[in-house]
């Protein structure tokens, strides 16, 4: 995995090399194994390379080119499967310099163009400059593992893993105020938005086309497609050997590796699975996460999987202080909000597996996604089958995810998203729950400035409605909008990339593979969903495989506990001085406004105060941006 930047001019223009050293260097973490530049003759274009060597470490930098140097790229990520693709390459008469994985993408677009996207399989983000056609491609993989922006400085197009590059090049640092009132309302913003002004994401599974007279052209290469009628007339077993072959087949290719893997485990089923899959390629360590607050840790089933597997369990401890300290350097490398001590917790997480020498770690993510496993499926499923009394049953049992996943108190209007898709989700009803109490820290003054809008109607017409999500069940219309926002711009993208790349960690997510949610899009939700148990298909693989325990052990996201009841006085005293300092310059928030709630925190108990708790890592995370950006 590494960090990747480039520069487009338009005729009549041209880039700053030293510019594009700038936007390079500020990856270094992305990639410290070394660094690659290449600037055209015309100073036109440029591309940049910091290399993290997980495959071909001897040969392996960047960036590639075919034979005669017309088509030259960058790449960040991996190509699964690679090996049978050279091949086919090689015997068309394709020449190939070095052993990297990311060389298959230059000779594959000289035979195919950009229809060799579709012959890619991984996690990646790649700029491509066609010197023939006079274009630069750039692309993003199918579920945004990895994460791709751009923006302008002057006329030049600028492009790179992360905003900073961008700011590093020279764009200014400033808010989007609009996205930042986004997910003020929702949490999440479109999948094309960034914190940043003028700084845009690629979109999961999207390409983006550069010409020389500064045409823009973006596209969907692939979407979730899910099929309106479910297949019906296949069997349970037919279905879960599906299962069995894609998932196995899916971990043998993320274990393959020129260093050593791990992989981070929970007490869930999903990251279980991978490590037991994982540990019959290769010699594999576990590495997990515990917290002080009992009824958040999950050591002790962690260690039954460690054990029944036969991988070393590595242990990393975390205190609360130790999550509070965190907190900065965990949000300003992601670039993005936190609602949760997750994401602090993730971080120290992957600083101590490169400690250990670790530069591979294979996780559970998107297992969820793929079988139906949040508790707000659920809540979908028994709403659609008038099943109240497990729906009331369900809220109960998962009394710490209110607020975060499951709806409380009062929230946002939601009939925009009602008469778009003909049903609401309820994660957004969770999600409107929390817009709810952030709106009530909104200043006066940028409500105004925005009027009466309709902000889960505004994400959700960011979305391919009519092509879809018309006419599919109201479950799977959930599944689809929560992979296209809370999967992509958070779990993947602030908790995944950002936590695991500021430590030079590649992270490779098995359940992502897309050939396995091509398995899945005939799947009939009551399949995934049997009998109020989420995952049916993967519980069934795994007999045998998991402690029955696991494998029968309803989902538990991964939650740190609330800051407000880890925190002393004086750590709680340091949250309120970094969240009063972020009104005034953001001209968002309003800092009286901030300070009414924080001095309303101390009277609150139960689901009231977990569920504020989300608010005052969303402001607390505003107020760090912006003092380490100097955003204004």
């Amino acid at each position: 995995m590494c960090g990747i930047t480039g520069a487009w001019a338009p005729e009549g223009a041209s880039i700053d090399p030293s510019a594009l050293e700038r936007a390079t260097e500020a990856l270094r973490h992305r990639g410290p194994d070394g660094v690659g530049l290449w600037v055209s003759p015309d100073r036109r274009v440029g591309l940049g390379h910091r290399r993290l060597s997980v495959i071909a470490p001897t040969n392996g930098a960047q960036p590639l080119s075919n034979e005669d140097g017309t088509v030259r790229a960058v790449v960040n990520g991996e190509f699964y499967d690679f090996e049978h693709t050279r091949q086919g390459l090689e015997r068309r008469g394709h020449g190939f310099r070095t052993d990297s994985d990311s060389e298959i993408l230059v000779h594959l677009y000289e035979e195919r163009g950009a229809d060799c996207l579709e012959a890619l399989r991984g996690e990646f983000a790649f700029i491509l400059h066609d010197a023939r056609a006079g274009v630069l491609l750039a692309a993003r993989d199918r579920f945004g593992i990895k994460p791709l922006c751009f923006g302008r400085v002057g006329e030049v197009v600028w492009l790179g893993s992360e905003a900073k590059a961008l700011l590093a090049a020279g764009l200014e640092a400033r808010w989007d105020r609009a996205a930042l009132l986004q997910a003020a309302h929702t949490q999440y913003m479109r999948p094309d938005q960034t914190l940043f002004q003028g700084i845009e994401a690629v979109r999961p599974g999207e390409a983006v086309r550069f010409d020389r007279r500064g045409g823009v052209r973006r596209w969907r290469y692939w979407g979730l497609d899910v099929a309106v009628e479910p297949d019906l007339g296949r069997s349970d077993e037919a279905w879960c050997e599906g299962l069995r072959e894609g998932l196995e087949e899916a971990v043998r290719l993320r274990t393959r590796a020129d260093a050593p893997v791990c992989v981070q485990l929970s007490g869930g089923i999903d990251s279980s699975a991978v490590l037991a899959l994982a540990a019959r390629e290769r010699p594999v360590e576990a590495f997990t996460v515990s917290f002080e607050a009992a009824a958040y840790d999950e050591l002790p089933v962690a260690r039954e999987v460690a054990a029944h597997v036969g991988a070393p369990l590595n242990v990393v401890r975390l205190s609360g202080e130790a999550l509070m300290e965190a907190m900065a350097p965990a949000v300003v490398a992601s670039e993005g909000l936190a609602i949760n001590g997750h994401l602090p917790a993730k971080h120290l997480l992957h600083e101590a597996i490169r400690a250990a020498g670790f530069k591979v770690v294979l996780t559970g993510e998107g297992a969820d996604e793929l079988l139906g496993g949040y508790p707000h499926l659920r809540v979908d499923l028994f709403r659609r089958r008038g099943e109240g009394a497990r729906l009331e049953a369900l809220r109960e049992r998962n009394a710490a995810l209110k607020g975060i996943m499951l709806a409380e108190g009062e929230r946002l209007g939601l009939d925009g998203v009602q008469a778009l898709m003909g049903s609401t989700p309820s994660w957004m009803e969770a999600k409107a729950s929390l817009g709810w109490r952030l709106r009530g820290l909104v200043a006066p003054e940028a409500l105004a400035e925005v009027g009466d809008r309709d902000w889960f109607e505004a994400l959700v017409g960011s979305f391919d409605v009519a092509g879809q999500l018309m006419g599919r069940d109201p479950v799977r219309q959930a599944m689809a909008t929560w992979t296209w926002t809370a999967l992509s711009g958070y779990i993947l993208r602030t908790l995944g990339d950002g936590t695991e790349m500021p430590h030079s960690v590649e992270g490779r997510v098995p359940f992502l593979d897309h050939r396995l949610f091509e398995w899945a899009r005939e799947a009939p939700v009551e399949l995934l969903i049997r009998d109020g148990v989420e995952k049916h298909p993967l519980r069934e693989v795994t007999r045998g495989l998991l402690p029955e325990v696991v494998r029968t052990r309803e989902k538990r996201p991964f939650i740190a506990p609330p800051v407000s009841r880890f925190a002393e006085a004086a750590s709680r005293e340091r949250v309120r001085a970094a969240v009063r300092a972020c009104g005034a310059a953001v001209g968002v928030f309003s800092a009286e406004r901030i300070e009414r709630f924080l001095d309303g925190l101390e009277a609150l108990e139960g689901p009231a105060l977990a569920a504020a708790d989300p608010v005052v890592m969303m402001v607390w995370s505003t107020a760090i941006l912006e003092e380490a950006y100097g955003l204004t």
